[in-house]
């Protein structure tokens, strides 16, 4: 578990394709290694990765097809700036929300503006994702916890004060650029809940569904 409290900005050091899935060597900056071990986690942009090598300079992970294939990792080049988050220990301070490192989806920055000294964003959320976004709430964007300010259908606005813009990669955000989303876990959880006896069912063609349609007679 995280916080969505960036600790530091890392860089990419390579992204080296393997048989279908990669493994990725990131240079950690400013984070404090001293007591990281091997097999620990390291949210990267949002993502939860496993340590497979350390060294002076940073760690090592390897990323499977399906994290590739759902988050931007494999569109980071040598160089690129990540944002960086050691896991969460139970004497942490909690300052940002639940975080998983579990990428719910790929979303895009559409727009930037400067408001006072602040800077607002405007990113669309894949339209699977929209039920979970709620003014006020909190949304995790590329491993930063971040308050909504507004939605509309599937898209969702940010105010950023300029500390969160210096100390993470959010300062470099453009139009076009692809982010990792995810959303609230208690939402998650929720909408689990309330599906009560129906979460049992499968998805798609159920009994259920047959029975109302006259294809199973009791």
């Amino acid at each position: 578990m995280f916080t969505g409290i960036i600790q530091a900005v890392g860089e990419i050091r390579s992204l080296e394709q393997r048989e279908g899935d990669a493994r990725l060597a990131i240079a950690v900056g400013q984070l404090d290694m001293d007591d990281v071990a091997l097999g620990d986690s390291i949210a990267v942009n949002g993502v939860c990765l496993t340590a497979v090598s350390l060294d002076a300079h940073g760690f090592v992970a390897d990323v499977s097809a399906e994290t590739l294939a759902c988050t931007t990792l494999g569109d980071l080049l040598p160089g690129v700036r990540v944002n960086l988050e050691k896991a969460l220990m139970p004497t942490s301070r909690l300052g940002g929300h639940w975080v998983s490192g579990h990428v719910d989806g790929v979303g895009e920055v559409l727009r930037r503006w400067p408001d006072a000294r602040s800077e607002r964003f405007r990113i669309r959320a894949p339209a699977g994702l929209a039920k979970y976004i709620a003014e006020k709430g909190s949304i995790c964007v590329d491993g930063i916890s971040l308050t909504v300010n507004r939605v509309e259908g599937a898209e969702f606005e940010l105010n950023i004060v300029p500390h969160t813009l210096l100390e993470t990669t959010m300062g470099n955000f453009r139009a076009g650029q692809r982010v990792n989303l995810e959303v609230d876990i208690i939402a998650r959880y929720l909408e689990r809940l309330l599906q009560g006896e129906k979460a049992v069912e499968p998805s798609g063609v159920s009994e259920t569904l047959l029975a109302e349609h006259g294809f199973i007679k009791s």
